[in-house]
C-alpha cells in the first residue's frame, strides 16, 4: 500500500501561458507569487544573489486518472521508442510533480520573476530552491537522440 503525504502550495505561477503547449516556453517571463498568508518578503532574502532557481510545482490540471504508469512513446511520436514514464519528463506522471531550473529575472518582495518556467498560469508551486554549482551533474550528461530532438523547440 502506498503511503500518503500532504504538501501545501507555497505560491502560484503567474503567466500569460494559459495552456500547456509543448514548445516555446522561453518566450514568456513568468512570476511566482508567494502565499503571503504563509510568507513575507524575508522568505526571498538572498535569492537575488543566485542566477537560477529550481521550481517544484504540481501539474494540477492533469486528471489523476490520466497519469501514465508504464511506457509510452514520448509525445506519441511513432519514430521514438516506447519509454517508461521515469525515463521521461512528461506531465502525466505519478504524483504529477514538475521540476524546472529557471533563470532568475528579478526578485521583488514576495514575487520572483523567472525565464524558462514550463508551467501555466495558476499552477501551484510547492518549493523554490537556489541552483548551486555543487548540486549540478559532476560529469557528462548522457541522453538518447530522441530526447535531444524533443527538446529542440521546447525552449
Amino acid at each position: 500500500m502506498a503511503e500518503k503525504f500532504q504538501v501545501e502550495a507555497i505560491g502560484w505561477v503567474r503567466s500569460s501561458r494559459k495552456a500547456a503547449l509543448d514548445d516555446d516556453w522561453d518566450s514568456v517571463t513568468a512570476s511566482i507569487e508567494l502565499d503571503t498568508a504563509q510568507f513575507d518578503r524575508q522568505a526571498m532574502a538572498g535569492l537575488d544573489a543566485f542566477s537560477y532557481v529550481e521550481v517544484i510545482f504540481l501539474f494540477d490540471q492533469v486528471d489523476p486518472e490520466d497519469v501514465q504508469r508504464g511506457a509510452r512513446r514520448p509525445r506519441g511520436n511513432p519514430d521514438w521508442p516506447e519509454t517508461g514514464i521515469f525515463a521521461q519528463r512528461a506531465r502525466k506522471r505519478p504524483n504529477r510533480i514538475g521540476s524546472t531550473i529557471c533563470r532568475i529575472v528579478a526578485v521583488d518582495g514576495t514575487r520572483l520573476y523567472v525565464a524558462g518556467l514550463d508551467a501555466i498560469d495558476a499552477t501551484p508551486v510547492l518549493d523554490i530552491k537556489p541552483v548551486m554549482q555543487g548540486f549540478l551533474p559532476r560529469g557528462d550528461v548522457a541522453e538518447p537522440d530522441w530526447a535531444r530532438q524533443l527538446m529542440r523547440d521546447y525552449w
